[in-house]
């Protein structure tokens, strides 16, 4: 599959734009296709690559094409709408501030809503409750949660590039449904 262009407005434009209505009461389980972030970007595409040889979720190609989409982890075996666990998702940070980890980094605050679209009109609507930086070097086991309660935990590169792929840090946010 290839992945359609985001559309990424400046931050400026994003925050006069009122937020999109979320759905109330339950939604079922769905694939997420598209993601919006609040002063970030709009409908930006999510891709399924596979884990790794070592059980790592993959991650979208490292090029013009993979700088501004989600990679969700299916093999997490928990989908948006489910009733626990997290929903794995992450994307690139490049040195330069031009791919969507970047601006993550820039913009989504403890507060800020995501917007998880799937097939036809299943949404969900998130609100990041922390951000946590990690060492690159130590696992995050909270990240891999398949039980408590449902969330997002969304990761990039972060701190100090030592060289092409390789960050000393990594930032997680959890975002808990607003409307389930």
């Amino acid at each position: 599959m290839t992945p359609q262009p985001a559309r990424v407005l400046p931050a400026t434009m994003l925050k006069k734009r009122p937020r999109p209505p979320c759905p109330t009461g339950a939604v079922d389980s769905f694939e997420p296709e598209t993601i919006s972030v609040d002063r970030v970007i709009r409908h930006a595409s999510v891709l399924q690559p596979p884990r790794d040889t070592l059980g790592i979720p993959g991650v979208r190609p490292l090029n013009r094409a993979g700088k501004l989409v989600f990679a969700f982890d299916r093999e997490q075996g928990v989908r948006p709408g489910d009733r626990a666990g997290n929903v794995l998702l992450n994307t690139h940070t490049w040195p330069r501030g031009t791919a969507l980890g970047s601006r993550l980094l820039a913009e989504l605050d403890v507060g800020s809503q995501i917007v998880v679209n799937g097939q036809g009109s299943r949404k969900i609507c998130y609100r990041v409750t922390q951000e946590v930086q990690v060492s690159a070097y130590l696992p995050m086991w909270s990240y891999y949660a398949t039980d408590g309660k449902p969330q997002l935990a969304i990761v990039v590169c972060s701190g100090t590039r030592l060289g092409p792929r390789n960050w000393n840090q990594r930032t997680v946010w959890f975002a808990s449904p607003t409307n389930i």
